[in-house]
């Protein structure tokens, strides 16, 4: 009779994980002002996926916030992490961030990654390269860091950072202003990382069209300052401008279009209030000599990840922005005239998944990552147009 029970408790877990994982799997339809669509989990299992960038043969690099650097297959299937990506503190907010294909990925296999790096004082948002040796056993080789935010804190909180080549090769770092109001008014402050977006070649030395390089007061890589945490970042596909998201404290999530050499208000200036309900900085929203966002929330969505949509898949999206929502789960879709933003879309706000990247596919998709402990990979195509891929849960431990 114990066996008898035995075996019937085991078939029933059975059926309950296999009830879980139905559950789980996305494959929605949903009829949006511009199309109709198709949200299909086109791979599961990741735990707080944080960046992905295609390689040229279909297969995506994604990172892990924990540390893992894995290989999805074009069928959805997961590698085990690749070695050779650097030590992370994984703690809080920090940990294995953003990851970028050197432009001249084809002929050098150069991959860039973004993280929290421990060391003396604290930690502070780093950049990687390593070559992806693609073998019988995939991994990052040759790695050296090319860049490190200064100075160190021992904090857990706004590290950035997103990692964005633009036309003439150079590549742009978003850096987080760490939080804590001890150290977040460097934000203004030239001779320190801290709350800028910085400039650099593949190598991490310093373009010299950089609009601080030769003052003695300024760090040369500095591009723009006065910003909180800038989470999601695109160049324009025409006018080849960045274009940034970043965080607000209550309220006032941002987007702008940082220029060299411009101050962006933080935490002089905001939309938003801290989170005890006190003004921030002077209480203002704008102020001589500091940009004005383009656009902005209040409440906060929590905006992170950015993509501009150039492919023919879905007509009726082709030049418009999309943002990932984590405070308030959800992707937005942004109409742009110029430098205007004309009109906003909520999309799949319904599934309450946190957005952490959007990135579009080379089959013209945009493929999402959720920000969860079981996190996914969801395709977003054109309805009719169905993903292949399998959802192989066991993949990712």
């Amino acid at each position: 009779m114990r066996r008898s029970l035995s075996a019937l408790v085991v078939m029933a877990l059975a059926i309950t994980l296999i009830e879980i994982e139905e559950v789980r799997a996305v494959d929605q339809t949903y009829d949006t002002e511009k199309a109709t669509i198709r949200v299909q989990t086109f791979a599961d299992g990741l735990r707080h996926p944080w960046g992905l960038a295609f390689l040229p043969d279909g297969r995506m690099l994604v990172t892990e916030r924990e540390g893992n650097l894995r290989i999805v297959s074009p069928e959805g299937e997961i590698s085990d992490p690749l070695a050779g990506v650097p030590r992370v503190d994984a703690r809080g907010q920090g940990g294995l961030l953003d990851v970028a294909l050197d432009p001249d990925f084809a002929e050098n296999r150069l991959v860039y990654l973004s993280y929290s790096e421990p060391g003396e004082g604290g930690n502070s948002t780093a950049v990687a390269r390593g070559r992806l040796a693609d073998d019988d056993s995939p991994r990052l080789a040759e790695v050296e860091v090319i860049f490190s935010q200064k100075p160190k804190y021992n904090g857990t909180a706004h590290f950035g950072s997103r990692l964005v080549f633009d036309n003439e090769g150079r590549l742009f770092v978003t850096l987080g202003e760490r939080f804590d109001e001890r150290i977040r008014t460097k934000a203004q402050e030239l001779d320190t990382h801290i709350g800028k977006i910085v400039r650099i070649n593949p190598d991490g030395s310093v373009p010299e069209d950089n609009p601080f390089v030769g003052r003695e007061d300024a760090l040369p890589e500095i591009w723009s300052y006065g910003h909180r945490n800038v989470q999601g970042a695109a160049l324009h596909p025409e006018t080849g401008a960045l274009w940034i998201n970043e965080h607000g404290p209550r309220g006032g999530d941002e987007i702008n279009i940082p220029e060299a050499g411009k101050n962006y208000g933080w935490p002089v200036v905001s939309y938003g209030v801290n989170y005890d309900g006190t003004p921030v900085g002077t209480g203002e929203q704008h102020a001589e000599g500091m940009e004005d966002p383009i656009y902005y929330w209040v409440p906060s969505i929590g905006t992170s990840g950015m993509a501009f949509y150039t492919a023919d898949a879905i007509p009726g999206w082709r030049g418009s922005v999309f943002v990932g929502g984590l405070a308030i789960p959800k992707l937005v879709r942004l109409e742009i005239d110029g430098r205007e933003v004309t009109a906003e879309e909520d999309l799949i706000a319904d599934l309450g998944l946190r957005i952490r990247t959007v990135t579009q596919g080379p089959d013209g998709a945009l493929y999402v990552l959720t920000d969860e402990p079981d996190g996914e990979i969801l395709r977003i195509g054109a309805a009719g147009d169905e993903a292949t891929a399998t959802h192989p849960t066991d993949q990712a431990e």
